[in-house]
């Protein structure tokens, strides 16, 4: 069990930045929600959906390409990868800002030109920081990696907080504070809910001052050859990535069009859509699961080869990924009726909260693929992810197109929930025939079973039952974790061990 536990170790302390991180921009949902209604949220929606589209284009596979390569000649591969990122950063983030004002009238936000402006920015800093940050993982400088994203976050939370909860609310009249007469005027409605653009683009400035270790090892350096190899294994990964996040955001770029007028009485499209994207906030919990087990275990399992990380183990690592996501799933979606007080401040957005569990679920089997994943790119096979997501991409947009306007944006959660599980079943298939690992799949999919009928339970006791709400809920938590004590620990010696 050392790989496990070492794994683990990791996992959590890469976890600690991204759920600190995580869970204080989570409470962004509560300053957002406060201080505008769902139609002026929804260019921030729209725009970060093309953002996370944008962000893959700007590092085109490198960040991977630069864990496969760098174990050969660390330094040689670090300075080619980042001296072309810089360049082509550079171009791509000219283009949109000669171009931001045509490009924001044809998404239909005339006049907010300085907003396209300020994100071709944080697409650069957020590309060049991305080899630095995999520098530190490759190095396994988590301490250096944790500051930098958490001092980060921090500042941009502070600003979001200094925006929107005293500036608006000062210049509004809402709050009256004895200051300098300028903040009173500092704070401009016509930008509005831009303001979130801006504290994101100086918290991403900041990573240069805690990555300046990092930025002083650079030295410039180019070699055709090289960088012919590097693409050729980048590229596939570039557009698997890039269908899988159409793959997640399509649904935001769709609903707005496809949603009939009137479907949802009383409220607009841009309602709908700034309704939705604040629901599909709460399913982070999964994704923090997701997104630590990646930083540690990407690196570990496209490194150098050896006992430690073999097809065993990571058929060992992927049960109890499931096992954890799994846990995270019921513990939520039991839990919801108090998350959206806390979370979404106006009652507004509450309708929408029967799509999280559908979008967690969604989530975590897409943890699933990405954790099934590591045998096409350990065999250099990276084309299938590019079909297998490619496949994903269309069942998420023929349902998304056949089924918004009859079900509103319950189509898009079950639609992503669709495409999912047909990338992790693909995923399966591809590494049984071409890398077979001995995955306890049987076991996997009781778990996720389990939890689906225990969130059912939960929610149909709810209405029958005169205990308290939360008492009625967490019922099913503890239900899951006995079974889970009972079936994966062995309790003989008198002491709790795991079952390998």
């Amino acid at each position: 069990m050392s790989i496990l536990k070492k794994l683990a170790g990791e996992t959590l302390s890469y976890g600690f930045s991204t759920i600190l991180g995580r869970s204080l921009n989570f409470l962004l949902v509560f300053v957002h929600t406060w201080a505008f209604l769902p139609a002026e949220l929804g260019v921030n929606v729209k725009l970060y959906g093309y953002v996370a589209i944008a962000n893959i284009i700007y590092t085109y596979g490198m960040e991977t390409a630069y864990f496969r390569f760098a174990k050969e000649a660390p330094e040689k591969y670090y300075q080619l990868i980042m001296t072309a990122i810089i360049v082509t950063s550079g171009c791509f983030t000219l283009f949109l800002f000669v171009f931001a004002d045509p490009i924001m009238v044809q998404l239909g936000y005339p006049g907010k030109g300085i907003f396209l402006n300020w994100l071709a920015f944080i697409l650069a800093i957020d590309a060049i920081t991305a080899i630095p940050f995999a520098r530190l993982r490759l190095e396994n400088k988590i301490r250096t990696f944790v500051k930098a994203k958490i001092v980060s976050i921090l500042i941009n939370v502070g600003l979001n907080l200094f925006f929107l909860m005293l500036l608006k609310p000062m210049q509004e009249g809402e709050i009256q504070i004895e200051g300098p007469r300028f903040l009173r005027e500092l704070y401009r409605p016509e930008i509005g809910a831009g303001y979130i653009f801006l504290a994101n683009l100086i918290a991403n400035a900041s990573l240069f001052y805690w990555l300046s270790a990092e930025f002083k090892a650079f030295r410039w350096r180019w070699d055709w050859l090289e960088f012919k190899a590097l693409w050729v294994y980048a590229y596939p990964i570039m557009f698997m990535s890039l269908a899988a996040m159409f793959n997640l955001m399509f649904d935001r770029l769709l609903l707005e069009s496809y949603l009939p007028a009137g479907f949802y009485p009383g409220k607009s499209s841009q309602d709908a859509l700034g309704i939705y994207g604040n629901c599909y906030k709460l399913s982070v919990f999964m994704s923090l699961a997701i997104q630590a087990f990646k930083y540690s275990a990407e690196p570990f399992f496209l490194g150098k080869k050896t006992t430690e990380n073999s097809k065993e183990n990571l058929a060992l690592i992927t049960h109890w990924f499931v096992i954890v996501c799994t846990f995270l799933w019921v513990g939520v979606s039991c839990n919801l009726f108090w998350i959206k007080t806390l979370f979404l401040r106006r009652a507004i957005y509450w309708e929408g909260m029967n799509i999280v569990p559908v979008l967690l679920l969604a989530n975590l089997f897409l943890g699933i693929y990405y954790t099934q994943s590591v045998w096409f790119k350990q065999t250099n096979k990276t084309y299938f992810g590019t079909i297998i997501t490619l496949i994903g991409l269309a069942v998420t947009l023929v349902g998304n197109i056949l089924f918004i306007p009859f079900y509103g944006y319950m189509a898009c959660a079950y639609a992503f929930l669709a495409s999912s599980m047909v990338m992790a079943g693909l995923c399966y298939v591809g590494g049984q025939k071409y890398s077979p690992t001995p995955y306890r799949w049987k076991s996997d999919l009781f778990y996720i079973l389990l939890g689906g009928i225990l969130i059912y339970g939960a929610n149909a006791l709810t209405h029958v039952s005169p205990l308290p709400e939360f008492m009625n809920q967490n019922f099913a938590v503890l239900c899951l974790l006995g079974y889970l004590l009972i079936r994966e620990f062995s309790w003989k010696s008198g002491k709790p061990k795991l079952i390998d």
